[in-house]
């Protein structure tokens, strides 16, 4: 240390689950590393990921079936992938001691529901005795701006004035999603400043605004087994199957997250609508059976007393009982053929108008960041400075909920880690 300045082996930039990675990784491998945040703690959105669950990472360990699920990017993260993997990531995460469970879908969690627990092991590692290596840790004191010499990164400038040099940098300062996080950009900023290619960022991963009033009666309800299918023009466009949440301004969960990227190119083009089949195992003709059968075992029952038999979330049963236009004080024995058919309609097509994604302050993640024709990913390096590597959300990948987004954040993270070279830092003048 001189004055203002402060020199360290690596320097990481972003104190999220990519960057407590990396410097974990780097100091076990004996540098000394200077983790920056701009928050005055490390770790705000990892804490508040999956409802303050933390979806840890999807239970597949085939690198190459994972990998689908990223679509083009897969191509491009294979190498990283095969040296750190789900299985590297959860044997790192029980052998020291947090127990994991896995939900529907392949999600896999902590066994007690806490972020805390996995923000707690992060925090452990990066503390372990680790030959000469160390972290110190650096919050609430933003990066104002990277500086170069040629072709390599020589410096970070922090807003209280203080200069951060390093051999090594890794940059793993996140996306835009949930600014309220401390992911506002910023090293999309430095990074077009230093002549890489940025591609612009939009949420990705959202819930959906909608149209329709009566929507906001079912906030709270859930849905576990729906099939949901876009509509523009009257044709279909995106069908899933999976959960979906009901909320004040529309719809969420993570069927409803995943196509929401679609969704969105769809509304480029004119209006979207969403048609909602709360009984995809059964075929019209195998509700309409279903739904004789239930009148006629209730047919001294009035209809609104014997549908919750069939629609188990009440709030949704006076819906479905409008969008049929069945009285609901009508009994049983009374509905007509025209109006059980117009039931079964009601139930394997609900249909609601998409008014619009919500924006970044919501989204899981968004898509952009740096090109990945400008990264080597074996290393996670820029191809354009040697001494700077990446980590996490910064890299332009679009990927699913469901736990891929931290695996992306741990995988390319250790691999920075991993790969960091000791740079001799130039003396101080």
């Amino acid at each position: 240390m001189q004055g203002n300045e402060e020199i360290y082996d690596v320097a990481v930039i972003g104190g999220g689950p990519a960057g407590m990675m990396a410097a974990g990784r780097a100091k076990e491998r004996g540098l000394r590393v200077a983790l920056i945040e701009k928050n005055h703690t490390l770790g705000k959105k990892l804490l508040i990921t999956g409802g303050g669950r933390c979806n840890m990472t999807n239970d597949e360990p085939d690198v190459r079936k994972f990998l689908e699920k990223f679509k083009d990017s897969g191509k491009f993260l294979f190498s990283a992938f095969s040296q750190w993997g789900v299985k590297e990531t959860l044997d790192f995460f029980h052998a020291r001691k947090l127990e994991t469970k896995v939900e529907e879908y392949g999600r896999v969690f902590p066994s007690n529901d806490k972020a805390e627990s996995v923000f707690g092991v992060l925090i452990d590692h990066l503390k372990e005795d680790g030959g000469n290596g160390s972290v110190s840790i650096l919050t609430g004191d933003p990066v104002k701006e990277m500086s170069r010499d040629g072709s390599k990164i020589e410096a970070v400038l922090l807003r209280s004035g203080k200069k951060i040099r390093a051999g090594s940098f890794i940059l793993a300062s996140g996306g835009k999603s949930r600014p309220e996080t401390g992911s506002t950009g910023d090293g999309f900023v430095w990074l077009k400043d230093l002549g890489h290619t940025v591609i612009p960022p939009n949420p990705s991963l959202v819930p959906i605004a909608i149209k329709d009033g009566w929507v906001k009666a079912l906030q709270g309800v859930t849905i576990p087994d729906v099939k949901i299918t876009a509509f523009q023009n009257g044709v279909k466009q995106i069908g899933k199957k999976g959960k979906i949440l009901f909320t004040h301004f529309g719809v969420s969960g993570p069927t409803i997250i995943n196509m929401s990227r679609e969704v969105g190119e769809l509304l480029k083009y004119g209006d979207v609508a969403l048609s909602l089949d709360i009984f995809p195992a059964l075929g019209y003709d195998a509700l309409n059976a279903k739904l004789q059968a239930l009148l006629k075992e209730n047919s001294n029952k009035k209809f609104k007393n014997a549908l919750g038999e069939l629609v188990p979330a009440a709030a949704l049963q006076p819906i479905l009982a409008r969008l049929s236009e069945i009285d609901p004080e009508t009994f049983c024995h009374s509905i007509t053929r025209e109006e059980r058919l117009a039931l079964v309609k009601a139930i394997k097509g609900i249909t609601m108008q998409v008014e619009g994604l919500l924006g970044a302050e919501k989204a899981i993640v968004t898509s952009g960041g740096v090109s990945l024709a400008e990264v080597d990913f074996k290393a996670m390096r820029s191809r354009l400075f040697s001494n700077l590597y990446f980590a996490g959300d910064i890299l332009d990948i679009d990927r699913p909920s469901g736990g891929y987004s931290l695996q992306l954040c741990w995988t390319t993270g250790y691999v920075a880690g991993n790969s960091v070279k000791n740079n001799p830092v130039p003396a101080l003048l």
